[in-house]
């Protein structure tokens, strides 16, 4: 009897070592692409942006998941604030005495978001694909007035948005790059002596 146990408890070991080699190799390989993918932000965007316009056309089309819809909006609006606001929050760092430079004797100190691009980019992503899943359980298609829902989530957008502007104004920081000045490094001895750079 107790080697029958064994037996059965050797046969589901052996079941599950092909699953979780799979699973590793699975992860490694989608980790691979995931890092692979990381210097093309261009190109990271346009996905996710055709992942979006398929879910849209979706729900557009089935006349429903609303409620799932303004979930992944609130979820959407809570990534742009941790992407739009700085990794080290100035009102906490001006009670420690420490605040960003307001001065051009100030030492500089880069812009660092709190939620840093691929995060925010993997995350809509994520997102995306996950609603676009769950539109396919008629049990999350909770029949609501969408009009009603449309309306509250560009009332907290506009909110959100109005204060956090009014953060970037209070701290002078820019989250992001366009429109900064940038500075040149040094030119290559060979440039500055006006010999021809192979």
């Amino acid at each position: 009897m107790e080697g029958g146990e064994g037996g059965d408890t050797g046969s589901a070991s052996a079941a599950v070592a092909p699953i979780a080699k799979w699973r590793s190799d699975f992860s490694r390989m989608f980790q691979y692409y995931l890092d692979r993918s990381t210097p093309h932000p261009v190109h990271r965007w346009l996905g996710t942006l055709a992942v979006a316009l398929i879910y849209v056309l979706r729900v557009y089309f089935l006349q429903g998941f609303y409620i799932v819809s303004y979930g992944l909006g609130i979820y959407i609006l809570n990534l742009l604030i941790g992407f739009l606001s700085p990794k080290i929050d100035p009102e906490l760092e001006a009670l420690d005495g420490a605040s960003l430079p307001t001065k051009g004797s100030d030492e500089f100190r880069p812009f660092i978001r709190r939620l840093p691009e691929f995060k925010f980019w993997y995350a809509i992503t994520k997102a995306c694909c996950v609603a676009f899943v769950l539109t396919f359980f008629s049990i999350f298609d909770v029949p609501v007035f969408w009009p009603i829902l449309l309306c509250y989530w560009i009332v907290l957008f506009v909110l959100t948005m109005k204060r956090q502007i009014m953060h970037m104004i209070k701290y002078k920081y820019i989250p992001f790059s366009f429109g900064k000045q940038s500075y040149s490094g040094k030119k290559s001895l060979a440039s500055r002596s006006g010999l021809p750079m192979d």
